[in-house]
């Protein structure tokens, strides 16, 4: 009965001729959770670049001790290691300092003080690992399971599922912001397309300066009822259009035509930051407008109030390859200060226990330099940190060996993170499916498992 009532959700979505009945859809489909959801909605904190677990979450006295020594053959043998390969691989010890946070005991770099100060909400993962190497294709694989291009990201296979709590802003909203610290590599807009799923469960970027979205603003002389008049005739002839060839492309542009429309409306109050106390915007250090990192969390933490399903922040400049100590430092106190401080307003409203936090990027970084003080990407084994959402708080889960450079505890990979994420939204991944091209397409491709300890 389940798997009917998921296929009929997917069935209304699909072919729905406006909102009314995607509205339907979606409160039909909530009885078609595969089981019962922790989550509403995801808020992810993607640290683009390649963050170093050696100087964020993963404390290593061994690789301090080894620091200038050849690194052991043993662990690299046979090995991929992008830049350094055929280079003498030596040890290069972490360069910053750990200390213990909260009751939990959670240690972490001293240079993030404020989730330090949240450490009993947070689950440490220590042991992820993905399969591709380069960012692009690392970037790929982390959002949409695949290493295959054309694939659904996360967000759109979210949205797919499960629709949103609005009517007046996409249900898959990005961000971009970028700082100091490291090389600013390019994130593409493939990264949350909806792939084979029709084209409106794709992600909808957000500008992080001057108007969120283009021309949300009518032009001069155009009223909103002209405005209206308009796209009411665009959408008749799109519905006898299809109605002729009965194309499910075509419900895009008529859905897409009337959420533009509705966000005329939404998105001006939706970044009008003037009734937000001055106490709140110096919590998170958000200047509105400024295109910061801290002001795209608080602004996250206005789409989840208004019920958009999966938000996704990139924050790029992680790419360490020179001056790692200094980098992390910059990024640190780019990212240290809002991410905690979206914890604690999620929190304090309330949705918290509703709301999923990721904080993590595509891959992490080699326990040797790279020549130097920087280092190279990193697959093996790496940290990611997720809070709320049915999250069990105050815990760290899995361990890389002694001179972090592979998962060697509770392995977590791409396919358990979005196995999990998908089991706390009330979806069962085996059974979130699309036909293409003859094959039953997933998130997690053909592996993937729970991964139960980290459930609340």
């Amino acid at each position: 009965m389940q798997e009917v009532n998921w296929k009929r959700r997917t069935f209304l979505t699909r072919s729905c001729a406006g909102f009314g009945l995607a509205a339907l859809g979606r409160l039909m489909g909530a009885s078609g959770l595969h089981h019962a959801a922790k989550a509403k909605r995801v808020i992810f904190l993607y640290q683009a670049g390649g963050p170093s677990h050696l100087e964020t979450f993963d404390s290593k006295p061994e690789l301090a001790r080894m620091h200038g020594k050849p690194m052991p053959e043993s662990f690299t043998k046979g090995q991929q290691i992008a830049q350094l390969q055929g280079k003498p691989l030596i040890c290069y010890g972490p360069q910053q300092k750990f200390k213990r946070f909260g009751k939990s005991g959670q240690e972490m770099c001293e240079l993030f003080p404020e989730m330090g100060s949240v450490a009993d909400e947070l689950c440490i993962v220590r042991s992820m690992w993905t399969e591709q190497i380069n960012h692009d294709p690392a970037h790929t694989i982390m959002n949409t399971g695949s290493i295959i291009t054309g694939r659904p990201s996360m967000g759109s296979w979210i949205t797919y599922g499960l629709g949103a709590e609005t009517e007046d802003l996409p249900g898959f909203v990005v961000m971009m912001s970028s700082g100091k610290g490291g090389q600013n590599q390019p994130v593409a807009m493939r990264q949350w397309s909806a792939g084979m799923l029709p084209s409106k469960y794709q992600g909808v970027k957000f500008n992080s300066v001057g108007d969120p979205v283009l021309y949300v603003q009518n032009p001069p002389g155009v009223s909103r009822d002209m405005q209206k008049d308009s796209i009411d005739a665009v959408n008749r002839l799109n519905q006898r259009q299809q109605a002729l060839i009965e194309d499910p492309e075509i419900q895009t542009p008529i859905a897409q035509y009337e959420m533009a429309f509705r966000m005329q409306a939404s998105v001006p109050e939706l970044v009008d930051m003037s009734k937000e106390p001055a106490s709140v915007l110096e919590m998170y250090g958000a200047k509105p407008g400024d295109g910061s990192f801290a002001s795209n969390c608080l602004l996250a933490r206005r789409l989840a109030e208004r019920g958009v399903r999966f938000i996704q922040l990139y924050h790029r400049d992680w790419d360490h390859h020179g001056g790692v100590k200094d980098g992390i430092a910059a990024k640190a106190q780019e990212v240290d200060r809002p991410t905690a401080a979206l914890i604690r307003d999620l929190k304090q409203r309330g949705m918290l226990d509703e709301t999923l936090i990721v904080w993590g990027g595509e891959f992490g970084r080699t326990p040797m330099s790279q020549g130097g003080d920087g280092r190279d990407h990193h697959i093996k084994g790496f940290s990611y940190v997720m809070a709320g959402g049915g999250i069990k708080g105050g815990i760290t889960y899995g361990a890389t060996d002694d001179l972090g450079y592979a998962a060697v505890e509770n392995p977590v990979s791409v396919h358990d993170f979005h196995a999990t994420m998908l089991h706390l939204l009330g979806v069962n991944h085996l059974r979130m499916t699309v036909k293409h091209q003859g094959l039953d397409v997933r998130l997690t491709g053909v592996s993937g498992e729970v991964v139960k300890p980290l459930l609340a």
